[in-house]
């Protein structure tokens, strides 16, 4: 018996698995498409909270990492499946922490070179939509009004006093 005729009662996913021809893949059968939005200055909190809470026509999956102008420090988490979605703190930023307390090891140092971009260091948007019949140049004129002007920004240190209606976050307690 030859693999093909084993395969074919297989669901689709078997199909894509092990590369049949004639299996069309759900992103060319569906449309399923992917944006990645990227930028270097800060979001304003409010704007960026309204964006990530309001609707979001025919995406169907986000993830990414962002930063907020009152949390210069504070790598954010934007994650959507679905109809969840959460926003939580998922660290630092290197250029937050002083450059005596960085790693030094290679794969650290080739991170920071890939991303590290005067003045804001390592601080940037990065988040990822997935989805069907996204109006992609409409997102992105939504995240890009949600984005701290220009001659605003600055250096982190200098962003300007914003209202924040995101939750507290704190830094876990390491026991001694």
């Amino acid at each position: 018996m030859s693999i093909s005729l084993a395969i074919c009662g297989y669901p689709m996913w078997a199909k894509e698995l092990y590369g049949f021809a004639d299996h069309v893949p759900e992103t060319e059968e569906y449309g399923v498409k992917s944006f990645v939005y990227r930028a270097r200055q800060p979001f304003v909190p409010e704007k960026i909270m309204a964006v990530l809470n309001g609707e979001l026509p025919g995406v169907i999956r986000a993830k990414g990492h962002f930063w907020i102008a009152t949390r210069p420090d504070w790598v954010a988490e934007f994650s959507l499946a679905g109809a969840l979605s959460s926003v939580k703190p998922l660290g630092t930023w290197w250029a937050t922490v002083p450059e005596d307390r960085r790693p030094d090891h290679e794969s650290a140092r080739a991170y920071m070179q890939v991303h590290w971009q005067e003045p804001c260091g390592d601080q940037r948007q990065e988040i990822v939509f997935i989805g069907t019949g996204i109006d992609w140049p409409a997102l992105k004129a939504r995240l890009d009004a949600a984005l701290l002007p220009a001659l605003v920004a600055g250096r982190p240190d200098d962003l300007p006093d914003l209202p924040d209606p995101f939750p507290m976050w704190r830094r876990a307690e390491v026991a001694a």
